[in-house]
């Protein structure tokens, strides 16, 4: 259970796709006008995710790893598909974005209008893709926790393009200095958003190891301080040997 909280909270606040690894970049700064029409792709998103992680979790899983393929028989405990992982990764996720465009569209032709062609461009957001990528290389052991980190991605996502997008609907108003208005102000605040996501990583690392007591500092200090006057020494005595060499030369 600690290690879903974790994953949730550290794939939100620490490890956030638009700012900590810069992923769906695009969409973030073209799509964050509007509130509603932020919410409308944010929402859109963490479906996307919650579905497509899971789902590519299990190809990796069962198909495309060095020996996945066991299961069919030992003779093909040998096969490695794993140059297929970008051919269908790629596949689940456009099939996913083609079953949110259909039912947008269905139930809320305005946000389907509004978000024009951002919606079915989602199957090359390349924080869609990166959240499977991420999920493989980072060895996510169970279906489970899968599904935990593309629904926590999916939000931290959603998260910075809502904020972003009231924060542009209220600057609107202001006395922003004519070069930076537009997507220069956008930028300023991206960083410093981005600034105040990354100092929750301190909040998944503090506790970790029990505080050390004052004997234990004591005793290091002293082992630090004999280690720093050996090397002192055979320092001053390497100065000692090259004087005599210079003095015998001469």
């Amino acid at each position: 259970m600690l290690e879903h909280i974790e994953l949730f909270f550290k794939s939100i606040f620490i490890d956030n796709m638009v700012f900590a690894v810069f992923l769906g970049m695009c969409s973030y700064l073209a799509v964050s006008k509007k509130v509603a029409t932020a919410v409308g792709l944010g929402a859109a998103v963490i479906f996307v995710l919650a579905v497509t992680v899971p789902l590519n979790w299990l190809l990796d899983q069962y198909l495309l790893r060095d020996g996945a393929l066991v299961w069919l028989g030992p003779e093909y405990a040998d096969y490695n598909l794993s140059f297929l992982s970008f051919i269908l990764f790629i596949a689940t996720i456009a099939t996913m974005v083609q079953l949110v465009e259909i039912v947008v569209e269905k139930f809320s032709p305005a946000l389907y209008n509004s978000l024009g062609i951002f919606l079915p461009l989602i199957a090359v957001n390349c924080a869609i893709l990166g959240g499977s990528l991420f999920m493989q290389s980072r060895e996510i052991e169970t279906l489970g926790l899968a599904f935990n980190y593309g629904v926590s991605s999916g939000i931290g996502w959603f998260l910075a393009i809502l904020a972003i997008a009231a924060i542009r609907e209220k600057i609107r108003y202001s006395n922003v200095p004519a070069p930076l208005r537009g997507l220069g102000i956008t930028f300023i605040i991206t960083g410093l958003m981005g600034i105040g996501f990354q100092s929750f990583g301190g909040m998944l690392t503090g506790g970790d190891e029990a505080p050390a007591t004052v004997e234990e500092t004591s005793a290091e200090k002293i082992e630090e301080n004999k280690v720093i006057v050996e090397v002192e020494e055979e320092i001053d005595e390497k100065e000692i040997s090259y004087n005599d060499l210079i003095i015998e030369e001469e």
